[in-house]
């Protein structure tokens, strides 16, 4: 069993559907993702070298994650755009 990515940290918050400007421009929608394999603690585990997550919701093929700002979720887009998780490109 591999080591988890980062230390283990409290949980985001399930909230990723505010809707003012801030929130709305430092969310990060992730799409293709296998979410039959892979699970909230994941994408947080894979997310969070970019900022601090505030929220994270995950979906049937997709989730969101949400950053205290823009320059975070910026960043994870340039990141992890393309990158194949679970067998699935990103």
């Amino acid at each position: 069993q591999a080591p988890p990515l980062s230390p283990p940290t409290a949980m985001a918050s399930n909230v990723t559907n505010k809707t003012d400007p801030r929130s709305l421009n430092s969310r990060v929608f992730i799409g293709n993702l296998n979410t039959l394999v892979v699970k909230k603690s994941d994408v947080e585990a894979i997310f969070s070298k970019y900022g601090k997550i505030v929220g994270c919701s995950v979906h049937k093929g997709f989730a969101f994650v949400q950053y205290v700002n823009e320059r975070n979720a910026r960043a994870a887009v340039a990141g992890e755009d393309g990158r194949m998780i679970a067998g699935q490109v990103l």
